[in-house]
């Protein structure tokens, strides 16, 4: 997530300003074949290209629409995992009460059901960054290999050793029951249900208070389910990969429709139509990376939904619930990204 309130102009070119090369590139291209070599033939009148652009213009804003519809949807999703957290700390500090149990053991049991929810936050977010095979980073050629870079420059890989080894081996002290499952988050929730079960069994925890208790364990299947619904579903490809097809025809287009009106403007008027032209262009190409950066929120970019920042604000409150002094620090911006 970018915290920084505008965007910096070296932020935009590191994102987009190597399509400027190229841009420029094509625009001289078409004004020396126009203007030097005398291809007159090659404009096309403005009026047909310019509907086209207005076409891709409001495709365009439909799929950076239905991109940020998933980026929000997806926090909202991780704005949930947050308010049922804090419930279950407050149920399991309420509710986990046996007069004939020493305390130390009663706090154990509490102990033991905050830090493996803690490992299920943390397992959930590694996840859910695991590439899918339509995100940037699991593309072949040049586009997978700027899909990795961006991953580790500016995003996962600038927050990495977020967990101390004592944290570790806190949370994750009896990850064996979990370490061969597929979903390893959903056996995380599957383990803190039998725990409840077992501890209803023990008099430990009443009948009424396991059921409010399983109830808010519900709850997390339904958070996790939402968001690897949006990880396993991409935005459809009709609409993502029409998109750039058809910006793709209208660049193309672009100089050809506008080079016989800049050529009006008499003899220095086509080589106008390079800076023109290549701006119009650039435009539209960062509109659609836009898009296309935005429609996965959980693929380990800047532009993510900021789930590591979302475990620790859960793991410091949950560990304050528990009376824990020595408490991680909340995760700060790196070069203005918060993940």
């Amino acid at each position: 997530m970018l915290v920084r309130k505008n965007v910096s102009i070296q932020g935009i070119l590191a994102f987009a300003g190597h399509h400027f090369w190229w841009l420029i590139t094509y625009m001289l291209l078409v004004s020396v074949l126009y203007k030097v070599v005398g291809w007159h033939w090659i404009s096309i009148p403005w009026l047909p290209v310019s509907l086209i652009g207005t076409a891709v213009a409001f495709y365009i804003g439909f799929k950076n629409n239905q991109s940020y519809d998933r980026v929000w949807e997806a926090r909202k999703i991780w704005g949930g995992i947050v308010n049922s957290s804090r419930s279950w700390g407050t149920l399991v500090n309420a509710y986990i009460r046996n007069n004939q149990l020493p305390a130390d053991e009663l706090k154990r049991i509490r102990t033991q059901l905050i830090y493996r929810h803690i490992a299920w936050l943390y397992t959930l977010r590694e996840q859910l960054l695991v590439p899918a095979q339509w995100e940037h980073a699991s593309l072949k050629g040049l586009y997978g290999k700027l899909g990795m870079q961006r991953r580790e420059q500016s995003g996962i890989g600038q927050f990495k050793d977020f967990l101390s080894q004592q944290q570790t081996e806190r949370y994750y002290a009896d990850a064996a029951d979990w370490a061969l499952a597929i979903n390893k988050a959903t056996q995380i929730i599957s383990l803190q249900s039998q725990s409840l079960a077992d501890l209803q069994e023990n008099d430990t925890l009443h009948m009424l208070r396991q059921i409010e208790m399983q109830k808010v364990l519900a709850d997390f299947y339904d958070h996790q389910g939402k968001a690897e619904r949006i990880k396993r579903f991409p935005l459809p490809r009709q609409y993502a990969s029409l998109s750039f097809v058809f910006n793709c025809f209208f660049i193309f287009l672009l100089p050809l429709g506008i080079v016989a009106e800049f050529a009006k403007l008499g003899d220095a008027g086509v080589w106008l139509m390079i800076p023109f032209g290549t701006l119009v262009g650039w435009i539209y190409v960062v509109m659609e990376l836009i898009g296309d950066y935005s429609e996965n929120p959980f693929e380990g970019l800047g532009t993510d939904v900021p789930m590591l920042s979302i475990c620790r604000t859960i793991e410091i409150d949950l560990l304050q619930m528990l009376g824990e002094t020595d408490l991680p620090k909340p995760i700060q911006p790196v070069n203005d990204i918060l993940m």
